[in-house]
């Protein structure tokens, strides 16, 4: 997984807005980049909420918040309207950008070793390089402590 100081892996994905979007569309500013496993399951929906709610004071902090996982852009469009969702959702079908950052491998999942996307959230300063890296999220206070690492970055 790449931690703080590396460069972050250029990219370009689908987003659910109908666009899509590269690395240097956030230049200049700070971008949170969090991956998460699945659209619509429990503990993805409350860190997308999470983030949700915290939107103005991300903005206000200089940061724009954009989500990734592997679903569809079908799927993502249904996730951002069902709970007004104010960011961006990347679909990464093909696990290009997840393996890029080190966010697809090996996780426990109920006792069990399986293969999945690991939860974990990038914030990438305005010229491209990682400045904190969270691995192994766990949801609950995860976009508060995200919006906290910004500010002491300040």
């Amino acid at each position: 997984m790449l931690s703080e100081g590396d460069k972050a892996p250029n990219f370009k994905l689908e987003s659910d807005l109908g666009k899509s979007f590269e690395l240097k569309d956030f230049r200049g500013q700070i971008l949170v980049l969090y991956f998460y496993p699945k659209d619509n399951t429990p503990g993805c929906t409350r860190e997308a909420q999470a983030f949700n709610d915290a939107a103005k004071k991300f903005a206000k902090a200089g940061a724009q918040v954009v989500g990734v996982s592997k679903d569809s852009i079908k799927s993502h469009g249904n996730f951002r309207e069902k709970y007004g969702l104010s960011f961006p959702l990347l679909s990464d079908p093909d696990l290009t950008l997840h393996n890029a950052f080190g966010a697809y491998g090996e996780k426990n999942m109920y006792g069990k070793k399986v293969m999945g996307t690991i939860r974990s959230t990038f914030i990438i300063d305005g010229k491209g390089k990682i400045v904190r890296a969270f691995p192994n999220v766990k949801v609950d206070g995860h976009a508060e402590a995200v919006l906290d690492a910004i500010k002491q970055l300040k």
